[in-house]
């Protein structure tokens, strides 16, 4: 099953480029995915997926295949399977980038294969669901490329520092004569105390399952209204008929 997929974000394509390359924070946009562990070339993780009642877990990995720095090009081939058994999953994608420095178009192109319960979903469900997925994604995505970059906590310690040895150096004007013996030196102030070290984050909380459920059936509705009426109409006569 091959989905096709195009959007646009306001930043530039290096910028872009360098995001996308952090797969592990790419992921936090995605509902439900989960990055355990991350290098330049490979990935593993978990995406959970809510279809009505039914709760899926696909634990997988993911390997860039290539990755073209100048054209703005990579290829993941990515594979995952049901922690019950209820399913596999594998995709192929091909992400593209162009644009200048202030706007960048990217293209996903995927081809997707799935067994167990979402396999029973055609091509043109599946190209409108994760159509709204990718709707959410873009937002977060945008959110965070062009979210204002917070002061480095050390950068602004330095320059405090450097503000406060400053200002002890500065000589008071003398409002004495100039043959009256001199003040007595000062004794030097006392050395800063050293920052705290920075510890380290606390875990990511772990990641809200996709709710498919909510993603199809609004799908599902429009695509296939027609055929529920008729379904609905020809109960209705059948009843109708037993009743007599």
């Amino acid at each position: 099953m091959e989905l096709s997929h195009r959007f646009t974000v306001p930043v530039g394509v290096e910028e872009t480029w360098a995001h996308f390359n952090d797969i592990a924070s790419v992921a936090e946009c995605f509902p439900g995915a989960q990055v355990n562990e991350a290098d330049a070339e490979s990935f593993a993780g978990s995406v959970k997926v809510k279809l009505g009642p039914i709760a899926l877990q696909y634990n997988g990995s993911g390997t860039f295949v290539e990755k073209d720095a100048e054209a703005h090009r990579f290829v993941v081939d990515a594979k995952g399977k049901d922690k019950r058994g209820n399913g596999t999953a594998g995709a192929r994608v091909t992400v593209s980038m162009s644009g200048s420095q202030t706007s960048t178009d990217v293209s996903v192109e995927t081809d997707l294969a799935i067994t167990g319960k979402p396999a029973q979903f055609g091509r043109g469900v599946m190209q409108d669901v994760s159509d709204k997925l990718l709707g959410q994604f873009v937002t977060c995505l945008e959110q965070r490329l062009t979210a204002p970059a917070e002061p480095d906590t050390d950068d602004q310690q330095e320059l405090d520092a450097v503000a406060a040895g400053a200002s002890a150096g500065v000589d008071e004007p003398s409002a004495v004569a100039d043959d009256a013996p001199p003040p007595p030196a000062q004794p030097p102030p006392p050395p800063r105390p050293a920052p705290p070290k920075p510890t380290s984050p606390p875990p990511a909380p772990p990641a809200e399952a996709l709710d498919l459920g909510s993603a199809v059936l609004p799908v599902l509705a429009r695509s296939y209204w027609k055929q529920a009426v008729a379904a609905v109409v020809g109960l209705a006569l059948v009843r109708r008929l037993l009743r007599r």
